[in-house]
């Protein structure tokens, strides 16, 4: 996993964790767009690494 797809990650979780610890939606429903946001650039990250470092014509 490269460092960018490690720092989506954790910033979903972070969003989600933020969600649910901070008591009766004082930030309303940011931190869930926010982590589904996180989590798709995540995905996107992961497929575009693998991508790269499996192409075999960059041999």
């Amino acid at each position: 996993m490269s460092k960018i797809a490690f720092g989506f990650l954790m910033l979903a979780l972070a969003s989600l964790a933020l969600d649910i610890f901070i008591p009766n939606g004082a930030l309303g429903d940011g931190p869930l767009f926010a982590a589904a946001t996180f989590f798709s650039c995540w995905l996107v990250a992961l497929l575009v690494g693998r991508r790269i470092k499996f192409d075999p014509q960059l041999r």
